[in-house]
């Protein structure tokens, strides 16, 4: 297979190559890395549990949070 330079490529080949540098860059930035992979039970019953807990409504501010950590608000 010959090798070619972009200088050798049309102007339309010249954007396909641009569109599916940007494609591939996009789908590697943004994909899902974890595509494919299955839950443990495990991490099924956790995230139910943890689920199940938001529907209560409870949650807590982010200033006691941060009192907590030591951190400055």
């Amino acid at each position: 297979m010959a090798h070619a330079t972009i200088s050798d490529l049309s102007v339309d080949e010249f954007k396909k190559l641009i569109r599916e540098v940007v494609i591939q860059t996009f789908t590697e930035m943004f994909g899902d890395p974890d595509e494919g992979l299955e839950l443990t039970d495990e991490f099924k019953v956790e995230l139910q549990r943890d689920l199940a807990t938001d529907e209560t409504g409870k949650t807590t501010p982010a200033h006691d949070v941060a009192k907590r950590l030591g951190l400055t608000w």
